[in-house]
């Protein structure tokens, strides 16, 4: 279906389209076991001060904290959880600039490669637009893509988010760059969906 979207898009423009999906930008291990030892340091604070145990049952107290917490920072939902906005976008943001590289966006012939980038852990949509686009489209037609999709994603559409997503880029990108006469497809089609787990 979204294959078909972006297809549909590029046969009006000789822009190229490029949908990537990613269930997260980042596996935030490192955040997530930095807090896990930070509040195992605390851990002895308490103890010392207000008990009379011995330092070897406050030590294993605090071993235990942190082998709780390492083991709780194995979910990926707690490891998002515990990560601040701002690392997110972050992450998010870069994962997206990856992957207008990887996905060769920035050799097509016209410099007309668009990346439509959804990142779901970090609730975050960017468009990332080659340098031929932005020369004749204003970063605010992206920004309004970009709100449209997300809300389409909050209601739960995601799938048709980001049919909608490649139809209104199609509509952009036919006003400014016209199909070619040999209507060359120098890019796949197909959504391209990450997995998450082998980013630390």
């Amino acid at each position: 279906m979204i294959a078909d979207a972006i297809s549909r898009a590029e046969r009006r423009t000789s822009g190229e389209i490029v949908i990537v999906y990613a269930e997260a930008s980042s596996g935030y291990y490192f955040f997530a076991l930095l807090c896990a030892a930070l509040i195992a340091l605390g851990v002895p604070l308490p103890f010392i001060h207000l008990t009379k145990w011995p330092i070897e049952y406050v030590y294993l107290t605090q071993l235990a904290v942190f082998v709780a917490g390492v083991l709780l920072v194995q979910f990926p939902a707690v490891r998002v959880a515990l990560a601040p906005g701002s690392l997110k976008r972050r992450r998010a943001h870069l994962r997206a600039v990856q992957q207008f590289l990887a996905q060769n966006l920035h050799t097509t012939k016209g410099r007309t490669g668009v990346l439509v980038y959804v990142s779901d852990a970090e609730r975050y949509a960017e468009v990332i637009a080659d340098s031929g686009i932005y020369e004749k489209v204003p970063q605010d037609v992206w920004d309004e893509l970009v709100t449209n999709l997300t809300a389409e994603i909050g209601r739960g559409n995601r799938v048709q988010g980001m049919i909608a997503a490649a139809e209104q880029c199609g509509d952009i990108l036919a006003e400014h760059f016209p199909p070619g006469p040999l209507g060359e497809d120098e890019l796949p089609n197909h959504l391209i969906v990450l997995d998450a787990e082998r980013y630390i």
